[in-house]
């Protein structure tokens, strides 16, 4: 038997507020997370570049740009001035001295090591009301929206 119109009704607006939902809570994780974050002196542009560079150390600037879906020229301006900081720097790539490659500096280290172990308090906080098992089936959940976004998006996410 199909569902009458005001149960679609009620299917369609459940969906809008679930999708109004996810983005309130993004926005308001950025935001309290920056505020979190904002005693290691670091804008959350530049946490993003080091955390990427944390385990993808040496990447080459136009493929960083590619894979964090930033500009080239404002991810320049980020990168220098992580590098004015001291937390990494720029090399040519041997086989193409036009190229420049990113590393991470070994104070960047410390920091890295700082924002995580914050990031895991912050975490801590955020989830804290939330009991392990629905944790993963938010995390399980999530990991699909994901996943279907990215296949209506025509990528691999």
């Amino acid at each position: 038997m199909e569902p009458i119109q005001s149960e679609l009704d009620d299917i369609a607006r459940d969906g809008i507020r679930l999708s109004f939902l996810i983005h309130d809570v993004s926005r308001m994780r950025r935001s309290a997370y920056d505020h979190y974050m904002k005693p290691l002196g670091i804008t959350r542009a530049q946490w993003w570049v080091l955390a990427h560079l944390s385990r993808h150390d040496g990447m080459m600037q136009t493929q960083l740009a590619d894979v964090l879906e930033v500009g080239k020229a404002s991810l320049g301006d980020v990168i220098e001035s992580l590098e004015t900081g001291g937390w990494v720097s720029r090399r040519p790539d041997p086989s193409d001295k036009r190229a420049k490659r990113v590393y991470l500096t070994r104070p960047a280290q410390g920091l890295i090591k700082r924002m995580t172990l914050l990031e895991v308090e912050f975490n801590n906080k955020v989830l804290a009301e939330l009991p392990l098992d629905e944790r993963t089936t938010l995390f399980n959940s999530l990991i699909k929206v994901k996943e279907a976004i990215s296949r209506i998006a025509g990528n691999d996410g």
